[in-house]
């Protein structure tokens, strides 16, 4: 199974892979590199496929660096979603998706992996802000349906801060990308918002753990909302506020190794998101055990309980913390 391409992942991708196996393989994810993970750049004068719609109406996806180098974080706390994916050496890295809020300045910005170009699918051309990729997965990102921002390509809506060492200080300001706020319609995650179902377990708190990196997610009844700490540090934006989250999830799903690697020769993983398998949705203080389902990659997910019946998730921001199933 090691060496077997995952069976859902989209037909695009694969054809695209196979396209540029003979291209040179750059390094990969480093902590503390003066570089960012050693990863190339988009090209300079490099365009997207064409035929994309406006970026106007379509979210935008920023890709966050969370080591702890990296923290505090800038704008995360605006995001609609937050995804946590695990990367390689058993880190974690935040896919950050705006549609109702832009805030003035995201980041650190840090690489994109595979994973990415399956997750975004399930919305309409969106913009993904990232600072490069392995040589080989570029030529997958250009022909994706995505619209790839990069300083290569967008130099003005990047700058590197001074309140982290490199490479842990590249920023974005989001309003040089999308010309006006994207709006609810264009989150189009498949989640349903609304009361909470009955039942459910009470929860204090939730602990999901990577081989280097935890996640625990903490009930505030006073802000009715989860707190959010990373490697058992609470998690706060520069500007001080605290990390929390109306609704997390926990999706247990495939992870194997793809075809890319860093410079120690750890595989970079591969997280499935297309299927159905296991989750666990936290609100109001309580645990539901669900069943996830994600037909195609253009689909939306959906949760649903025990009884069939669709769980809704509560309004405010949402956690998706995809762990090894």
């Amino acid at each position: 199974m090691r060496h077997r391409a995952p069976t859902r992942r989209t037909a695009l991708t694969a054809a695209l892979t196979a396209a540029v196996l003979t291209a040179s393989l750059t390094a990969g994810c480093t902590r503390h590199g003066t570089t960012d993970d050693n990863r190339a750049p988009a090209p300079r004068g490099t365009t997207p496929a064409p035929s994309e719609p406006s970026a106007a109406g379509s979210v935008l996806a920023v890709k966050i660096d969370n080591v702890s180098a990296a923290r505090p974080q800038t704008g995360l706390d605006s995001a609609d979603v937050v995804y946590a994916e695990q990367v390689e050496g058993g880190l974690s890295r935040l896919m950050a998706v705006y549609a109702t809020k832009l805030p003035k300045v995201v980041g650190p910005v840090r690489s994109a992996r595979e994973s990415d170009l399956e997750l975004l699918r399930q919305f309409d051309h969106p913009t993904l802000a990232f600072s490069g990729a392995q040589r080989r997965l570029l030529p997958l990102i250009d022909k994706a349906p995505l619209l790839p921002e990069t300083p290569g390509r967008k130099s003005a809506a990047f700058y590197r801060g001074t309140d982290h060492p490199a490479p842990h200080n590249l920023y974005l300001r989001p309003a040089e990308l999308l010309p006006e706020t994207p709006g609810r319609a264009a989150l189009t995650t498949g989640f349903r918002y609304g009361p909470a179902p009955a039942g459910g377990t009470v929860t204090a708190a939730r602990t999901v753990r990577y081989p280097a990196a935890r996640f625990t997610f903490t009930w505030s009844a006073d802000r009715h909302r989860w707190l959010v700490s990373m490697d058992g540090t609470p998690a706060r934006t520069t500007a001080g506020t605290r990390l929390a989250a109306a609704t997390v999830v926990v999706q247990y799903v495939r992870v194997t190794p793809s075809t890319y690697h860093d410079v120690l020769g750890n595989y970079t993983p591969y997280t499935e998101t297309v299927g159905t398998g296991k989750a666990e949705v936290l609100r109001d203080g309580r645990s539901f055990e669900t069943t996830w389902s994600r037909p195609a990659a253009t689909d939306g997910t959906t949760f649903t309980g025990a009884d069939g019946s669709p769980v809704d998730f509560a309004a405010g921001q949402v956690w998706v913390v995809f762990a090894k199933a």
